[in-house]
Protein backbone atom coordinates (compact mmCIF):
# COMPACT_ATOMS: atom_id res chain seq x y z
CA UNK A 1 0.00 0.00 0.00
CA UNK A 2 2.77 2.58 0.77
CA UNK A 3 5.13 1.29 -2.03
CA UNK A 4 4.90 5.15 -3.66
CA UNK A 5 5.59 6.91 -0.71
CA UNK A 6 8.12 4.19 1.01
CA UNK A 7 10.01 5.14 -2.91
CA UNK A 8 9.72 8.98 -2.77
CA UNK A 9 10.87 9.26 1.23
CA UNK A 10 13.93 6.73 0.83
CA UNK A 11 14.90 9.45 -2.57
CA UNK A 12 14.83 11.78 0.01
CA UNK A 13 16.93 10.11 3.03
CA UNK A 14 19.44 8.95 0.11
CA UNK A 15 20.24 12.78 -0.79
CA UNK A 16 20.26 13.62 2.60
CA UNK A 17 22.95 11.16 3.77
CA UNK A 18 24.90 12.15 1.20
CA UNK A 19 25.58 15.02 2.98
CA UNK A 20 28.07 15.21 6.19
CA UNK A 21 26.75 18.37 7.59
CA UNK A 22 23.20 19.01 7.65
CA UNK A 23 22.45 22.99 6.85
CA UNK A 24 19.16 23.93 8.46
CA UNK A 25 18.35 24.60 4.13
CA UNK A 26 19.19 21.01 3.74
CA UNK A 27 16.80 19.83 6.40
CA UNK A 28 14.07 22.74 4.75
CA UNK A 29 14.63 21.11 1.13
CA UNK A 30 14.00 17.92 2.44
CA UNK A 31 11.30 18.73 4.52
CA UNK A 32 8.89 20.03 1.55
CA UNK A 33 9.90 16.94 -0.24
CA UNK A 34 8.70 14.90 2.54
CA UNK A 35 5.68 17.54 2.62
CA UNK A 36 4.65 16.46 -1.19
CA UNK A 37 5.24 12.65 -0.80
CA UNK A 38 2.83 12.94 2.02
CA UNK A 39 0.02 15.03 0.32
CA UNK A 40 0.36 12.88 -2.69
CA UNK A 41 0.31 9.86 -0.32
CA UNK A 42 -3.33 11.45 0.89
CA UNK A 43 -2.48 12.29 4.11
CA UNK A 44 -4.76 14.67 5.44
CA UNK A 45 -2.79 18.68 4.90
CA UNK A 46 -3.75 19.04 9.01
CA UNK A 47 -1.93 16.06 10.18
CA UNK A 48 0.86 16.79 6.99
CA UNK A 49 1.59 20.24 8.97
CA UNK A 50 1.79 18.87 12.49
CA UNK A 51 3.91 16.20 11.40
CA UNK A 52 6.33 18.56 9.75
CA UNK A 53 6.27 21.15 12.17
CA UNK A 54 7.66 18.50 15.18
CA UNK A 55 10.22 17.34 12.63
CA UNK A 56 11.35 20.63 12.21
CA UNK A 57 11.72 21.75 15.31
CA UNK A 58 13.51 18.55 16.34
CA UNK A 59 15.76 18.47 12.97
CA UNK A 60 17.08 21.93 13.18
CA UNK A 61 18.11 22.18 17.24
CA UNK A 62 21.51 20.49 18.86
CA UNK A 63 20.11 16.57 18.74
CA UNK A 64 20.99 16.46 14.96
CA UNK A 65 23.39 19.01 15.05
CA UNK A 66 26.09 17.16 17.46
CA UNK A 67 25.06 13.81 16.02
CA UNK A 68 27.92 11.68 14.45
CA UNK A 69 25.74 11.11 11.74
CA UNK A 70 23.35 13.93 11.13
CA UNK A 71 21.68 12.53 8.36
CA UNK A 72 20.31 9.12 10.08
CA UNK A 73 19.29 11.31 13.07
CA UNK A 74 16.81 13.12 11.17
CA UNK A 75 15.68 9.74 9.73
CA UNK A 76 15.24 8.80 13.23
CA UNK A 77 13.52 11.50 13.98
CA UNK A 78 11.16 11.14 11.51
CA UNK A 79 10.42 7.52 12.39
CA UNK A 80 9.92 8.53 16.05
CA UNK A 81 7.20 10.99 14.89
CA UNK A 82 5.34 9.18 12.63
CA UNK A 83 4.63 6.33 15.19
CA UNK A 84 3.42 9.03 17.56
CA UNK A 85 1.41 10.22 14.86
CA UNK A 86 0.02 6.83 14.11
CA UNK A 87 -0.58 7.12 18.10
CA UNK A 88 -0.72 4.35 20.42
CA UNK A 89 -1.84 0.60 19.39
CA UNK A 90 -5.32 0.07 20.66
CA UNK A 91 -6.69 -3.58 21.97
CA UNK A 92 -10.33 -4.84 22.99
CA UNK A 93 -11.31 -3.51 26.43
CA UNK A 94 -13.52 -6.90 27.36
CA UNK A 95 -14.61 -4.94 30.61
CA UNK A 96 -17.81 -5.86 32.56
CA UNK A 97 -20.05 -8.88 32.75
CA UNK A 98 -20.49 -11.50 30.06
CA UNK A 99 -21.63 -11.73 26.85
CA UNK A 100 -19.03 -8.57 25.39
CA UNK A 101 -20.93 -6.78 22.65
CA UNK A 102 -18.53 -5.98 20.09
CA UNK A 103 -20.08 -3.90 17.34
CA UNK A 104 -18.88 -3.54 13.75
CA UNK A 105 -20.25 0.02 11.84
CA UNK A 106 -18.73 1.01 8.09
CA UNK A 107 -20.29 1.87 4.85
CA UNK A 108 -21.09 -0.52 2.21
CA UNK A 109 -18.09 -1.89 0.22
CA UNK A 110 -15.13 -1.60 3.36
CA UNK A 111 -15.30 -5.34 3.82
CA UNK A 112 -17.67 -5.46 7.10
CA UNK A 113 -19.11 -8.49 6.65
CA UNK A 114 -16.18 -10.25 5.97
CA UNK A 115 -14.11 -8.26 8.76
CA UNK A 116 -16.62 -9.24 11.15
CA UNK A 117 -15.75 -13.25 10.73
CA UNK A 118 -12.15 -12.06 10.95
CA UNK A 119 -12.69 -10.87 14.28
CA UNK A 120 -14.52 -13.62 15.51
CA UNK A 121 -11.89 -16.09 14.37
CA UNK A 122 -8.95 -13.69 15.88
CA UNK A 123 -11.21 -14.09 19.40
CA UNK A 124 -11.69 -17.71 19.27
CA UNK A 125 -8.25 -18.26 18.65
CA UNK A 126 -6.96 -16.37 22.33
CA UNK A 127 -9.52 -18.96 24.11
CA UNK A 128 -13.33 -16.73 23.68
CA UNK A 129 -16.31 -18.39 22.74
CA UNK A 130 -18.25 -15.94 20.11
CA UNK A 131 -20.75 -15.97 18.52
CA UNK A 132 -22.01 -13.21 15.29
CA UNK A 133 -25.06 -11.24 14.36
CA UNK A 134 -26.18 -10.75 11.36
CA UNK A 135 -28.24 -7.25 11.40
CA UNK A 136 -26.98 -6.26 8.13
CA UNK A 137 -30.73 -6.33 6.67
CA UNK A 138 -30.49 -3.72 3.75
CA UNK A 139 -27.86 -5.62 1.15
CA UNK A 140 -28.47 -8.21 -0.66
CA UNK A 141 -27.30 -11.54 0.39
CA UNK A 142 -25.49 -9.92 3.62
CA UNK A 143 -26.95 -12.32 6.26
CA UNK A 144 -26.03 -15.41 3.66
CA UNK A 145 -22.98 -14.26 3.67
CA UNK A 146 -22.32 -14.34 7.19
CA UNK A 147 -23.79 -17.70 7.61
CA UNK A 148 -21.46 -19.13 5.02
CA UNK A 149 -18.75 -17.49 6.65
CA UNK A 150 -19.73 -18.61 10.13
CA UNK A 151 -19.89 -22.73 8.49
CA UNK A 152 -16.44 -21.93 6.96
CA UNK A 153 -14.90 -21.24 10.21
CA UNK A 154 -17.09 -23.04 12.46
CA UNK A 155 -18.53 -20.25 14.60
CA UNK A 156 -22.74 -19.88 14.76
CA UNK A 157 -24.45 -16.83 13.82
CA UNK A 158 -27.59 -15.56 14.97
CA UNK A 159 -29.93 -14.18 12.15
CA UNK A 160 -33.69 -13.80 11.83
CA UNK A 161 -33.78 -12.96 7.89
CA UNK A 162 -33.43 -9.52 6.28
CA UNK A 163 -37.31 -8.98 7.61
CA UNK A 164 -36.66 -8.47 11.17
CA UNK A 165 -35.79 -5.00 12.68
CA UNK A 166 -31.56 -4.67 13.33
CA UNK A 167 -32.14 -3.56 16.56
CA UNK A 168 -34.51 -6.23 17.78
CA UNK A 169 -32.34 -8.95 16.14
CA UNK A 170 -28.53 -7.63 18.09
CA UNK A 171 -30.61 -7.37 21.06
CA UNK A 172 -32.36 -10.90 20.27
CA UNK A 173 -29.12 -11.89 19.61
CA UNK A 174 -27.42 -11.08 22.75
CA UNK A 175 -30.12 -13.02 24.73
CA UNK A 176 -29.35 -16.06 22.26
CA UNK A 177 -25.52 -16.24 23.52
CA UNK A 178 -26.28 -15.18 26.94
CA UNK A 179 -28.27 -18.27 27.14
CA UNK A 180 -26.17 -20.76 25.51
CA UNK A 181 -23.12 -19.81 26.91
CA UNK A 182 -20.86 -17.57 24.40
CA UNK A 183 -18.74 -14.94 25.62
CA UNK A 184 -18.45 -12.43 23.00
CA UNK A 185 -21.25 -11.33 20.22
CA UNK A 186 -19.89 -9.49 17.13
CA UNK A 187 -22.46 -7.27 15.71
CA UNK A 188 -22.42 -7.07 11.73
CA UNK A 189 -24.53 -3.99 11.32
CA UNK A 190 -25.83 -2.56 8.18
CA UNK A 191 -24.18 0.38 6.12
CA UNK A 192 -24.67 2.34 3.30
CA UNK A 193 -23.24 3.66 0.45
CA UNK A 194 -22.64 7.62 2.15
CA UNK A 195 -23.54 8.33 5.66
CA UNK A 196 -27.44 8.80 6.48
CA UNK A 197 -29.38 10.47 9.00
CA UNK A 198 -31.73 7.53 8.88
CA UNK A 199 -28.86 4.26 9.02
CA UNK A 200 -27.09 6.82 12.11
CA UNK A 201 -30.70 6.79 13.75
CA UNK A 202 -30.48 2.93 13.72
CA UNK A 203 -27.02 2.26 14.78
CA UNK A 204 -27.66 4.42 17.93
CA UNK A 205 -30.62 3.01 19.03
CA UNK A 206 -28.50 -0.76 18.85
CA UNK A 207 -25.83 0.75 21.07
CA UNK A 208 -28.45 2.09 23.32
CA UNK A 209 -30.24 -1.41 23.55
CA UNK A 210 -27.27 -3.62 23.83
CA UNK A 211 -24.51 -1.41 25.28
CA UNK A 212 -21.33 -2.76 22.90
CA UNK A 213 -18.22 -2.19 24.73
CA UNK A 214 -16.61 -1.83 21.41
CA UNK A 215 -17.59 -0.28 18.49
CA UNK A 216 -15.28 -0.52 15.83
CA UNK A 217 -15.21 1.49 12.53
CA UNK A 218 -14.87 -0.34 9.53
CA UNK A 219 -12.73 2.11 6.77
CA UNK A 220 -11.74 0.96 3.62
CA UNK A 221 -7.60 2.53 3.34
CA UNK A 222 -8.06 2.77 -0.35
CA UNK A 223 -11.15 5.27 0.39
CA UNK A 224 -8.41 7.99 0.66
CA UNK A 225 -8.93 11.41 2.67
CA UNK A 226 -12.64 10.65 2.53
CA UNK A 227 -12.48 7.92 4.93
CA UNK A 228 -11.06 10.49 7.83
CA UNK A 229 -14.44 12.21 7.11
CA UNK A 230 -16.14 8.43 7.51
CA UNK A 231 -14.76 8.11 10.45
CA UNK A 232 -15.54 11.83 12.04
CA UNK A 233 -18.95 10.99 11.07
CA UNK A 234 -19.43 7.98 13.27
CA UNK A 235 -17.61 9.24 15.75
CA UNK A 236 -19.15 12.13 16.59
CA UNK A 237 -22.41 10.28 16.87
CA UNK A 238 -21.91 6.77 18.14
CA UNK A 239 -18.41 7.23 19.70
CA UNK A 240 -16.10 5.14 18.22
CA UNK A 241 -13.89 2.97 20.63
CA UNK A 242 -11.42 1.58 17.23
CA UNK A 243 -10.73 1.75 13.84
CA UNK A 244 -10.18 -1.42 11.77
CA UNK A 245 -8.74 -0.66 8.36
CA UNK A 246 -9.24 -2.82 5.61
CA UNK A 247 -7.51 -3.78 2.08
CA UNK A 248 -4.16 -2.51 3.31
CA UNK A 249 -2.49 -5.26 0.99
CA UNK A 250 -4.29 -3.43 -2.22
CA UNK A 251 -2.75 -0.16 -4.10
CA UNK A 252 -4.32 2.70 -2.20
CA UNK A 253 -1.65 5.53 -1.44
CA UNK A 254 -1.87 4.81 2.73
CA UNK A 255 -2.35 8.60 3.58
CA UNK A 256 -5.85 7.03 6.00
CA UNK A 257 -3.74 4.82 7.90
CA UNK A 258 -1.45 7.72 8.82
CA UNK A 259 -4.57 10.26 9.21
CA UNK A 260 -7.59 8.99 10.39
CA UNK A 261 -5.59 8.53 14.08
CA UNK A 262 -4.54 11.88 14.48
CA UNK A 263 -7.53 13.54 13.55
CA UNK A 264 -10.54 11.83 15.05
CA UNK A 265 -8.58 10.69 18.15
CA UNK A 266 -9.71 7.09 17.56
CA UNK A 267 -7.25 4.11 18.26
CA UNK A 268 -6.60 1.71 15.26
CA UNK A 269 -7.08 -1.57 16.35
CA UNK A 270 -6.55 -4.40 12.97
CA UNK A 271 -5.43 -4.03 9.98
CA UNK A 272 -6.93 -6.20 7.10
CA UNK A 273 -3.96 -7.41 5.07
CA UNK A 274 -5.64 -9.95 2.15
CA UNK A 275 -9.45 -11.92 1.95
CA UNK A 276 -8.36 -14.56 3.60
CA UNK A 277 -10.34 -14.89 7.12
CA UNK A 278 -6.89 -15.39 9.12
CA UNK A 279 -5.49 -12.28 6.92
CA UNK A 280 -6.17 -9.83 10.16
CA UNK A 281 -3.36 -7.89 12.04
CA UNK A 282 -3.09 -6.15 15.38
CA UNK A 283 -2.11 -2.80 14.52
CA UNK A 284 1.39 -1.95 15.43
CA UNK A 285 2.40 1.60 14.73
CA UNK A 286 6.20 1.42 15.10
CA UNK A 287 5.72 -1.84 12.60
CA UNK A 288 3.63 0.31 10.24
CA UNK A 289 6.05 3.28 10.54
CA UNK A 290 9.02 0.74 9.78
CA UNK A 291 7.55 -0.47 6.53
CA UNK A 292 6.09 3.13 5.68
CA UNK A 293 10.40 4.38 5.91
CA UNK A 294 11.48 0.69 3.71
CA UNK A 295 13.03 -0.70 7.07
CA UNK A 296 10.64 -3.96 6.71
CA UNK A 297 8.80 -5.37 9.44
CA UNK A 298 10.80 -8.30 10.95
CA UNK A 299 8.62 -9.32 14.10
CA UNK A 300 5.27 -9.20 12.06
CA UNK A 301 7.17 -11.96 9.69
CA UNK A 302 8.67 -13.91 12.29
CA UNK A 303 4.94 -14.07 13.87
CA UNK A 304 3.69 -14.84 10.98
CA UNK A 305 6.13 -17.39 10.11
CA UNK A 306 5.42 -19.11 13.60
CA UNK A 307 1.82 -19.50 12.52
CA UNK A 308 2.46 -21.19 9.68
CA UNK A 309 5.52 -23.20 10.39
CA UNK A 310 4.96 -26.67 12.56
CA UNK A 311 7.35 -26.99 15.32
CA UNK A 312 8.55 -30.41 14.51
CA UNK A 313 8.83 -29.81 10.63
CA UNK A 314 10.97 -26.65 11.47
CA UNK A 315 13.36 -28.78 14.15
CA UNK A 316 13.55 -31.59 11.42
CA UNK A 317 14.51 -29.53 9.01
CA UNK A 318 17.36 -27.51 11.20
CA UNK A 319 18.90 -31.12 11.32
CA UNK A 320 18.90 -31.71 8.24
CA UNK A 321 20.79 -28.08 7.21
CA UNK A 322 23.06 -29.21 9.71
CA UNK A 323 24.08 -32.75 7.97
CA UNK A 324 23.79 -30.60 4.55
CA UNK A 325 20.56 -32.89 3.22
CA UNK A 326 18.49 -30.46 2.19
CA UNK A 327 16.52 -31.73 -0.61
CA UNK A 328 13.62 -30.71 -3.00
CA UNK A 329 11.03 -32.29 -0.84
CA UNK A 330 12.55 -30.46 2.21
CA UNK A 331 12.42 -27.24 -0.44
CA UNK A 332 8.68 -28.25 -2.00
CA UNK A 333 7.44 -28.44 1.77
CA UNK A 334 9.21 -24.70 3.02
CA UNK A 335 7.62 -23.70 -0.13
CA UNK A 336 4.27 -24.93 0.75
CA UNK A 337 5.00 -23.25 4.46
CA UNK A 338 6.06 -19.72 3.15
CA UNK A 339 2.40 -19.79 1.01
CA UNK A 340 0.87 -20.07 4.55
CA UNK A 341 2.30 -16.73 5.49
CA UNK A 342 0.82 -14.68 2.98
CA UNK A 343 1.22 -13.41 -0.93
CA UNK A 344 5.19 -13.39 -1.49
CA UNK A 345 4.86 -9.70 -2.26
CA UNK A 346 3.92 -8.58 1.46
CA UNK A 347 6.60 -11.48 2.72
CA UNK A 348 9.11 -9.47 0.95
CA UNK A 349 8.17 -5.96 2.05
CA UNK A 350 8.29 -7.10 5.48
CA UNK A 351 12.25 -8.10 4.91
CA UNK A 352 15.00 -4.90 5.43
CA UNK A 353 16.40 -4.28 2.22
CA UNK A 354 13.40 -6.51 -0.02
CA UNK A 355 10.93 -3.50 -0.65
CA UNK A 356 11.91 -2.72 -4.07
CA UNK A 357 12.01 -6.63 -5.45
CA UNK A 358 8.22 -6.58 -3.80
CA UNK A 359 7.67 -3.49 -6.09
CA UNK A 360 8.34 -5.36 -8.88
CA UNK A 361 6.65 -8.45 -8.70
CA UNK A 362 3.76 -8.73 -9.95
CA UNK A 363 1.70 -10.72 -7.28
CA UNK A 364 0.08 -12.86 -10.15
CA UNK A 365 2.75 -14.04 -11.60
CA UNK A 366 4.78 -14.44 -8.07
CA UNK A 367 1.52 -17.22 -7.28
CA UNK A 368 1.90 -18.76 -11.02
CA UNK A 369 5.44 -19.15 -11.21
CA UNK A 370 4.89 -20.82 -7.33
CA UNK A 371 2.33 -23.05 -8.87
CA UNK A 372 4.69 -24.13 -11.50
CA UNK A 373 7.91 -24.89 -8.82
CA UNK A 374 5.08 -26.99 -7.52
CA UNK A 375 3.98 -28.86 -10.02
CA UNK A 376 7.74 -29.78 -11.63
CA UNK A 377 8.81 -31.16 -8.13
CA UNK A 378 5.43 -33.29 -7.45
CA UNK A 379 6.26 -34.18 -11.35
CA UNK A 380 9.68 -35.96 -10.25
CA UNK A 381 9.71 -39.55 -8.36
CA UNK A 382 10.81 -39.46 -5.13
CA UNK A 383 14.04 -40.70 -5.75
CA UNK A 384 14.66 -38.08 -7.87
CA UNK A 385 13.20 -35.45 -5.74
CA UNK A 386 15.68 -37.01 -2.62
CA UNK A 387 18.87 -37.07 -5.10
CA UNK A 388 18.57 -34.42 -7.68
CA UNK A 389 21.42 -35.55 -9.31
CA UNK A 390 20.60 -38.35 -10.92
CA UNK A 391 18.15 -35.87 -13.35
CA UNK A 392 19.47 -36.34 -16.85
CA UNK A 393 18.43 -34.46 -19.83
CA UNK A 394 15.83 -37.50 -20.39
CA UNK A 395 14.76 -37.31 -17.07
CA UNK A 396 13.79 -33.64 -17.38
CA UNK A 397 11.61 -34.05 -20.47
CA UNK A 398 9.91 -36.39 -18.59
CA UNK A 399 8.97 -33.99 -15.75
CA UNK A 400 8.64 -30.86 -18.27
CA UNK A 401 6.09 -32.86 -20.07
CA UNK A 402 4.45 -33.90 -16.66
CA UNK A 403 3.98 -30.31 -15.34
CA UNK A 404 3.50 -28.58 -18.31
CA UNK A 405 6.57 -26.61 -17.92
CA UNK A 406 9.93 -26.33 -20.57
CA UNK A 407 12.99 -28.18 -19.91
CA UNK A 408 15.14 -24.50 -19.36
CA UNK A 409 12.16 -24.35 -16.96
CA UNK A 410 13.06 -27.44 -15.04
CA UNK A 411 16.50 -26.54 -15.16
CA UNK A 412 15.79 -23.24 -13.78
CA UNK A 413 14.25 -24.58 -11.27
CA UNK A 414 17.36 -26.75 -10.45
CA UNK A 415 19.92 -23.86 -10.59
CA UNK A 416 17.95 -21.75 -7.70
CA UNK A 417 17.12 -25.03 -5.45
CA UNK A 418 20.78 -24.96 -5.42
CA UNK A 419 22.03 -21.78 -4.76
CA UNK A 420 18.93 -21.57 -1.77
CA UNK A 421 20.55 -25.21 -0.51
CA UNK A 422 23.70 -23.02 -0.07
CA UNK A 423 22.10 -20.22 1.30
CA UNK A 424 20.57 -22.33 4.02
CA UNK A 425 23.69 -24.22 4.59
CA UNK A 426 25.28 -20.83 5.44
CA UNK A 427 22.85 -19.09 7.57
CA UNK A 428 20.44 -21.63 9.04
CA UNK A 429 16.82 -22.17 9.18
CA UNK A 430 16.21 -19.06 11.23
CA UNK A 431 17.15 -17.17 8.16
CA UNK A 432 15.81 -19.02 5.34
CA UNK A 433 13.41 -16.99 4.46
CA UNK A 434 15.64 -14.15 3.09
CA UNK A 435 16.70 -16.01 0.11
CA UNK A 436 13.20 -16.43 -0.71
CA UNK A 437 14.00 -13.11 -3.43
CA UNK A 438 16.26 -16.01 -5.45
CA UNK A 439 13.29 -17.82 -6.69
CA UNK A 440 11.88 -14.54 -8.99
CA UNK A 441 14.87 -13.96 -10.68
CA UNK A 442 14.51 -16.89 -12.97
CA UNK A 443 11.29 -18.14 -14.56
Amino acid sequence: MFESLTERLQAVFGRLQKRGVLREADVDEALREVRLALLEADVHYRVVKDFLARVRERAVGAEVSQALSPAQQVIKIVYEELVATLGEPGRLELKGPAPYVVMAVGLQGSGKTTTVAKLARYLRERGHLPMMVAADTYRPAAVTQLQVLGQRLGIPVYSEGVEADPPDICARGVQEARRRGYDIVVLDTAGRLQIDEEMMQELETIVRRVRPVEILLVADAMTGQEAVNIAEGFHRRLGLTGLILTKVDGDARGGAAISMRAVTGVPIKFLGTGEKLDALEVFHPERLASRILGMGDVLTLIERAEAAFDAQQARRMAEKLQKAEFDLEDFLEQLRQVRKMGPVTQILEMMPGMGKLAGSVDPREAERQLKRIEAIILSMTPEERRNPRILNASRKRRIARGSGTTVQEVNALLSQYRQMQRVLQQVGKKRGLFGLGRLFGGF
